[in-house]
């Protein structure tokens, strides 16, 4: 197994959200609610999707440089 597919397998697991952060905003915009720990993960998972999405057009676009405009 090469090491990028080592680190890609490794990084699947980490967290990728600032959790202090994310439950902040949370508890703010709903008025009080607490934060699952359980979310943290899940929203990870849904930043991995995104950035994975975004690498592809920046690929598909030739570039090395993933862009603000990939996310759109």
């Amino acid at each position: 197994m090469s090491d990028q597919n080592t680190q890609n397998q490794a990084a699947e697991g980490e967290v990728l959200v600032v959790a202090s952060k994310t439950k902040d905003y949370i508890r703010q915009a709903s008025g009080g609610m607490n934060t699952s720990a359980a979310v943290m993960k899940v929203l990870s998972g849904k930043v991995r999707e995104l950035c994975d999405q975004a690498i592809a057009r920046a690929k598909d676009d030739k570039r090395k440089t993933v862009m603000e405009k990939d996310f759109i």
